[in-house]
């Protein structure tokens, strides 16, 4: 877990304040506000998008299907993925 994603993490679970996150965790609040305040990068937006399709195509097949025919039935909706990925 990313040490962000840790702190906000911390609020959520335990009402942790930022601020003291921050401080025992050695960053600044302005670092973490920038990070909170910016979005999805490309690859994290296009993961999401992924993991959606790929459990709507599980959830089609009956759950049956592995990640080969998984892969294919991605790349016929026009993915472009590996199985590794799947």
């Amino acid at each position: 877990m990313k040490v962000a994603a840790f702190i906000a993490a911390q609020r959520a679970e335990h009402g942790v304040s930022h601020a003291t996150a921050c401080r025992a965790l050695g960053v600044s609040q302005a670092w973490f506000y920038k990070w909170r305040a910016r979005g999805l990068s490309a690859r994290a937006g296009r993961r999401q998008r992924l993991d959606a399709a790929v459990a709507a195509v599980f959830r089609q097949r009956g759950g049956r299907d592995g990640s080969p025919r998984v892969t294919v039935r991605l790349r016929q909706a026009g993915w472009r993925v590996s199985e590794n990925t799947v």
